[in-house]
């Protein structure tokens, strides 16, 4: 037994165990010890057991050369910190001590793990004083218990992912703690004592960039009315194309990328040409940059026309052609006809990746289809405006003329603005010129999603129902590959340098706000969908917008371990809560106006924690509610309802 015991600790890998010396104390039944001491021998003892000093087994029952045992982590100094039940069974004892290496991980980054006559402060809101904690995955504020038998009362209960900047100020025995959060809130606690102010500031700056994605909050998640697997299968693209093959036989589902090796941003099954088999892809594949050879974004049943996306093909400065990747696109036209590529690049931008090997597709290598260049920011210079306009709205001694000035002057406006023209670009070719269209930018998992997933807003009234705008976002943003974790990894308050943050998903989310605004009986979903699908983009108990593909959320097992966010908001009580009660279905296309005045700050968002909506929320109340007695109103009585006036 204990030669087995050895073999398990010392064959662990690395980063969970070194050489240990196992000694057993006590007798015990068959043979087998009472207790295991396990004492680490080697002085290079690794991470994240650097502070510890001893591990114990203590065995509590046997059989067949397994036993039951309870593992003891102890820091210096420190009382045992960690039990957890495991087997001495070389694979089940390897589950419990990874599960306690994080569990370590996570114990070694809270240096001060309560803190009491902690005053915490927001916007709007009385101060309240009461008990700080801070979990692996929380920080929590209790509020004291009144002198009447009153019991404490959680008031607040921040997931520390959602922590985007720690900004700290230490005055003698006070230190003061702003937390600036992705979802724009801003909290200050004021903290007694300066060393449990650094500590808790510390810890929740270390807590908050944990890099690893399986070790966030949705892998540890388990609410009791929810089911692993629920939400995870509503919206899968063997049903989108379903509908399709029940209107056109011109398209099929390929299971190419089963394996993702021919993109590993696509995902298992896209949409294609019928005529065009799987080895004609996987040449066409090698041609577009990243392996995003053009799919099938979406089918307008009015007309048969299609939008496609991809990515830049590789043309480089040696003009290059793909045959197979020209038969594809040609394959979606029908003899004569034309179609549009709109290029989310400027001319400028796609002839200088031309010269770093990408490009256009050339006219006369592509003679049926004529390219538009709609240039879209993404990347650094969008992250910045909307930095820039976070601030002005948190600026408050502004007079209205240099307020408005930093507004204009953030071009967060003009990106919403191009944004939307773009989509309206595309649209307008399939609904008005009946002609097919292909959108790419460089990439194509940014400005491309963000004009596809717009214009079928605009296009299609299934996109504006909430089961079908929740599809959309499946299609066009998850499993279409929009790396979510890099993009949202900060929001604009973050004091780290910039990486591959972009608030794309948050420009299209503002989109179609100014959507809802313009046309406010044609979505049935409301601005409090558009706010939790912010809020969960960031930080979130769910896995749905977790990494950056579908091959990743594959290798993390996100479907398998995680809940999804759909199957939450679909719940009964959740739903309604989002449906528009003005919604009337809209078999129109919705066109929007772009001009300066038809465009509005998205209050809603950008002022949440600044200005109170108390009465905007209480109208809104009024109208649901009337909007229910509508419902349940007597057909004789209906006529003098509201919603039939």
């Amino acid at each position: 037994m204990l030669d087995g015991l050895t073999a398990v600790l010392t064959s662990f890998p690395p980063r969970s165990c070194a050489a240990f010396k196992v000694e057993p104390r006590g007798p015990g039944e068959n043979g087998q010890p009472k207790e295991l001491a396990v004492q680490r021998q080697n002085a290079a003892f690794p991470t994240p057991y650097r502070k510890t000093r001893t591990i114990q087994h203590r065995v509590t029952g046997a059989g067949r050369g397994l036993c039951l045992v309870a593992v003891a982590y102890q820091p210096f100094g420190k009382d045992p910190v960690t039990i957890l039940w495991g087997s001495l069974c070389p694979a089940l004892l390897a589950r419990v001590l990874g599960t306690t290496a994080v569990a370590m991980e996570f114990a070694e980054l809270i240096k001060t793990a309560k803190v009491e006559n902690v005053q915490l402060s927001c916007p709007g809101l009385p101060p309240i004083k009461g008990t700080l904690c801070i979990t692996s995955h929380h920080l929590l504020l209790s509020s004291q218990p009144g002198g009447n038998g009153e019991q404490s009362t959680v008031e607040l209960w921040l997931l520390i992912r959602n922590v985007d900047a720690v900004e700290k100020r230490i005055a003698s025995s006070l230190g003061t703690i702003t937390l600036k959060c992705k979802d724009l809130k801003v909290l200050q606690l004021e903290i007694p004592g300066m060393e449990e102010c650094l500590n808790i500031a510390s810890s929740t700056e270390a807590l908050s960039s944990v890099g690893s994605v399986m070790m966030m909050y949705p892998f540890f998640y388990r609410p009791q009315s929810m089911k692993l697997k629920d939400g995870w299968q509503l919206y899968p693209l063997q049903h989108y194309y379903q509908q399709i093959a029940s209107e056109t036989s011109a398209w099929r589902l390929s299971c190419v990328n089963g394996d993702f090796t021919i993109c590993s941003s696509y995902p298992p099954a896209v949409i294609v040409p019928a005529p065009v088999d799987d080895k004609v892809l996987k040449k066409a594949a090698r041609f577009r940059q990243g392996g995003r050879f053009p799919v099938l974004s979406y089918y307008h049943k009015k007309n048969g026309t299609v939008m496609l996306r991809s990515s830049q093909p590789l043309i480089g400065p040696n003009r290059k052609r793909c045959q197979e990747d020209e038969l594809l696109l040609s394959a979606v036209l029908d003899g004569g006809e034309r179609g549009f590529i709109i290029d989310t690049r400027s001319a400028q931008a796609a002839k200088q990746a031309r010269m770093m090997g990408g490009g256009t597709e050339p006219k006369s290598f592509y003679p049926h289809w004529k390219r538009l260049h709609r240039p879209l920011e993404r990347g650094r210079p969008l992250q910045e405006s909307f930095i820039k306009l976070v601030e002005a709205c948190n600026d408050a001694s502004l007079s209205m003329d240099r307020w408005l000035s930093k507004l204009e002057g953030s071009k967060w406006l003009a990106h919403v603005k191009a944004a939307l023209s773009t989509a309206c670009l595309a649209a307008q070719c399939m609904e008005r010129e009946e002609a097919c269209v292909l959108v790419h930018g460089a990439e194509g998992t940014d400005t491309t999603l963000l004009v596809t997933a717009l214009a079928q807003v605009i296009l299609d009234p299934d996109c504006r129902t909430l089961t079908g705008f929740q599809g959309l976002l499946e299609r066009e943003w998850i499993e279409a590959g929009h790396p979510f974790h890099f993009r949202c990894a900060h929001s604009a308050y973050s004091h780290a340098r910039l990486k591959q943050e972009a608030p794309i998903f948050l420009l299209f989310l503002d989109c179609v706000w100014q959507l809802g605004r313009q046309f406010p009986f044609s979505l049935q979903f409301n601005e409090r969908l558009l706010l939790v699908l912010f809020e969960h983009t960031y930080a979130s108990c769910y896995g749905t917008f977790l990494c950056n593909s579908e091959k990743e959320r594959c290798l993390c097992e996100v479907k398998e371990k995680t809940h999804s966010l759909w199957s939450w908001l679909n719940q009964p009580s959740e739903l309604k809560k989002h449906l528009n009660p003005l919604y009337t279905y809209n078999s129109l296309v919705i066109w929007p106006s772009v001009e300066p005045q038809s465009l509005q700050l998205w209050q809603g968002l950008f002022l949440r924690w600044i200005r109170s909506s108390q009465y905007l929320d209480e109208a809104w109340a009024e109208i649901q509610q009337l909007g229910t007695s509508c419902e349940d109103a007597p057909e004789g009585r209906a006529g003098r309802t509201l919603c039939h006036s």
